[in-house]
């Protein structure tokens, strides 16, 4: 079997110097006035007050290799492990600080950070945020230059990403503000229908070491690995999960994406190439792994200069390879964003969830539902009472054509009220 060599995430712009004060938050030059003669003008509502707070920088359980010590977020380790080190080429240690989401006073579409950072030998500093709207969470934007959402949000979470290209390097952060406003921008209607592509899949492996949000990998786990942070959903949340399926359509499954990988950190290949971290010249849809792998696209290369052995755009759990999809090798498989469209979600709460044909524990089993997956629910149906950990019910959700899975271990519900199908 051919695995994708694996990688953390690495934050590739860095900060120079040290003792540095480093605002995110970009000048703007307002321009005078045009004066017409005769017409009066028009009357306009002064833009909304931005609203600014400072975020606290304290470590709880859900950050990953930071601490607070001497008044700074730190790496709590910046030796690289094995994982980091065979990813890049050198010894590489990073770390994630994971902030309380804030209720806003007014929905906003732009987030802008200021941080305070100490950096040297080549430690880097990043501040990533993300809104909630009624749909759930946008994706992860780098705010350096503001976070421009393309439609109102009325939460606001930040990460915060350290990293060392050193074992010497030492990254600082004393604080941390954002700054929520609401500038003109175009609105955009969310999808109805989420983006699914045919990517290359193989299997992860690894039991016992540490994903990019903080799992420690456990056999037959149920997780998923995209090769950016965009979609990176935080420990124990669903907030990001893909459906990945066989291409005969015979199995599938709902699984939250929990690391990152496989071969690059920045190709969130499924966006259009408007707002594409990296390789915005391919088509929408192609991993650059498959590009180079394929087509010689960057020498045949990945983005630190590793020959790509594979076409790989995403990378499954042991479970979800064996047990969900009931791979044997790595495949070709069709993986849809579920994030990237609006509609019902439901949680589940306790899995892995058979997905049967019908409603009833007599029908065939399709797949798996991971626990923590958010899964699409388009309608219900009344079959078999079921007793589960949140209720006994014989209310069936079907998320699919031929896909149903019992409301008895759905811990909740969001984006509007299930219709009856």
């Amino acid at each position: 079997m051919t695995r994708s060599r694996r990688t953390r995430s690495v934050v590739l712009a860095g900060f120079l110097g040290t003792a540095l004060v480093v605002s995110l938050a970009p000048a703007t030059v307002s321009a005078a006035p045009r004066t017409v003669p005769t017409v009066r003008p028009a009357t306009t509502a002064p833009a909304p007050a931005a609203e600014r707070w400072p975020v606290d920088l304290a470590v709880t359980g859900d950050d990953v290799n930071v601490r607070w010590r001497d008044g700074r977020l730190r790496l709590a380790d910046s030796r690289p492990s094995g994982r980091t080190r065979a990813a890049a080429g050198g010894p590489i240690a990073e770390g994630t600080l994971l902030t309380a989401a804030r209720t806003l006073t007014r929905p906003a579409t732009r987030v802008r950070a200021a941080l305070t950072a100490e950096v040297a030998r080549g430690g880097t500093a990043q501040v990533q945020v993300r809104g909630w709207r009624a749909a759930g969470w946008t994706e992860w934007r780098d705010a350096a230059a503001g976070a421009v959402f393309d439609r109102p949000v009325t939460r606001v979470q930040a990460r915060v990403l350290l990293t060392a290209r050193d074992a010497r390097a030492t990254t600082g952060v004393r604080a941390l503000a954002l700054t929520a406003d609401r500038p003109g921008v175009r609105l955009a209607p969310l999808a109805t229908a989420p983006l699914t592509y045919r990517v290359y899949a193989t299997r992860i492996g690894l039991v016992g070491e540490q994903t990019a949000n903080g799992r420690i990998v456990q056999p037959r786990d149920h997780f998923v690995a995209l090769p950016s942070r965009r979609g990176l959903a935080p420990l124990n949340s669903g907030d990001y999960t893909v459906r990945v399926c066989t291409t005969n359509g015979g199995r599938c499954e709902y699984a939250p994406v929990w690391d990152v990988g496989p071969w690059n950190t920045r190709d969130d290949y499924w966006n259009p190439s408007s707002v594409r971290e990296n390789w915005k010249d391919l088509p929408q849809g192609r991993p650059e792994a498959q590009a180079a792998y394929q087509y010689g696209y960057n020498g045949g290369r990945d983005q630190f200069g590793r020959v790509v052995l594979n076409p790989a755009g995403v990378d499954l759990a042991d479970g979800t390879f064996w047990d969900g999809l009931r791979l044997t090798d790595n495949a070709w498989v069709d993986v849809t964003y579920l994030w990237t469209a609006g509609g019902l979600r439901g949680v589940v709460g306790s899995g892995p969830l058979n997905v049967r044909t019908g409603a009833g524990t007599g029908y065939a089993v399709r797949g798996l539902a991971a626990t923590y997956a958010h899964v699409p629910i388009q309608c219900y149906v009344i079959g078999q009472t079921v007793s589960g950990p949140y209720r006994t019910t014989s209310r069936w959700n079907r998320l699919a054509a031929g896909q149903y899975v019992s409301h008895a271990y759905i811990s909740a519900v969001y984006g509007g009220t299930v219709p009856p199908c």
